[in-house]
């Protein structure tokens, strides 16, 4: 099974590859950027071994992490 988790981006850094760092329930880790390349700061995207895959809006992603929790 694999699992895949929303994250917010909160900045983005590009001067190696395309990079960001996101918070995922209450911690922080660096993903690349190289699937979702017109991604945002603050766009939630769902992330898979430390790629961001596709984006999704920020209520889909509360609602996802607010299970999550349970």
């Amino acid at each position: 099974m694999c699992l895949a988790i929303p994250g917010k981006v909160l900045e983005i850094d590009t001067s190696v590859q395309p990079r960001w760092k996101g918070e995922f329930r209450r911690s922080k880790k660096r993903c690349l950027l190289e699937f979702v390349p017109e991604v945002k700061v603050g766009d939630y995207v769902i992330v898979h071994v430390g790629f961001a895959i596709n984006t999704l809006d920020e209520e889909e992603a509360l609602e996802t992490l607010k299970m999550l929790d349970k």
